[in-house]
């Protein structure tokens, strides 16, 4: 007899034909997983067993499989992007998991972010708070050399850790009230740090917090999941920060 060398699973997955129909859960039972496979492999296996029997593919997000795009959205067993710390689900490995045991698989749970279809979500609310004043339009002329506008390295370091928010939307998911507040804090701090987003600071503040609130986010109550969940490790000293520039605009009004 062969000897057993891969994980034999049941898999509760969220099914959802589009975001106005009754979802549910579905069990399915995949075989001899490898621990060596990411959790995305294993849910490609899922959908081919699914495809060959003759039924709908599993609906997911995913596109750079490397931690980088934020587009793995999955809820695994209670968690944003499953049972690790400082990951994406992309690269989530199963020898996290034990043989025998079921995984429960959901999609982002937050009024923000509708569901299209069973584990998909509708994350353009981000989208919408970007474009209401997550940039910088001022106009520089030409690049300068990097050295010609001093910035402290404290400033340029937090600027950075800001920065490397990839607006995957677990804070929002994790989030008892659905708050985006990590989020858009991340993207006001890391320009609020540098001379180029000064000009705009104000008006950035305003734009984006109002844009937040506008598609339904709720408010931030300081319990720090979203930054315990969060892939990328951003601080929630960032909504500190948003608060302090929120205020400063309304009072320079």
């Amino acid at each position: 007899m062969a000897e057993h060398t891969g994980l034999n699973l049941t898999l509760r997955v969220w099914r959802q034909e589009n975001r106005h129909a009754q979802g549910r859960f579905e069990t399915y039972e995949v075989k001899n997983i490898s621990t060596e496979a990411s959790f995305l492999e294993m849910m490609d296996i899922l959908n081919e067993q699914l495809i060959n029997e003759g039924k709908q593919p599993v609906a997911f997000d995913h596109d750079c499989r490397e931690g980088i795009c934020g587009m793995c959205s999955l809820f695994i067993n209670g968690r944003a992007h499953g049972p690790d710390d400082d990951i994406t689900t992309c690269q989530l490995h199963m020898r996290k998991f034990h043989d025998g045991q079921t995984i429960t698989i959901e999609p982002w749970r937050s009024g923000g972010f509708p569901i299209i279809r069973d584990l998909m979500v509708d994350r353009s609310a981000y989208d919408k708070i970007m474009q209401a004043g997550g940039f910088v339009s001022v106009s520089t002329g030409g690049v300068p050399d990097a050295n010609a506008i001093p910035i402290p390295k404290a400033d340029a370091d937090e600027a950075m850790d800001a920065a490397a928010c990839i607006g995957c939307g677990a804070c929002a998911a994790t989030c008892k009230n659905g708050s985006a507040m990590l989020f858009v804090s991340a993207k006001v701090s890391q320009l609020a740090l540098l001379p180029q987003g000064r000009a705009e600071a104000a008006k950035r503040a305003k734009a984006m917090v109002a844009k937040m609130d506008e598609l339904g986010f709720g408010n931030c109550t300081n319990t720090g999941a979203c930054e315990l969940e969060c892939p990328k490790s951003v601080s929630i000293a960032h909504i500190a920060r948003l608060n302090r520039e929120f205020l400063k605009a309304n009072i320079k009004d």
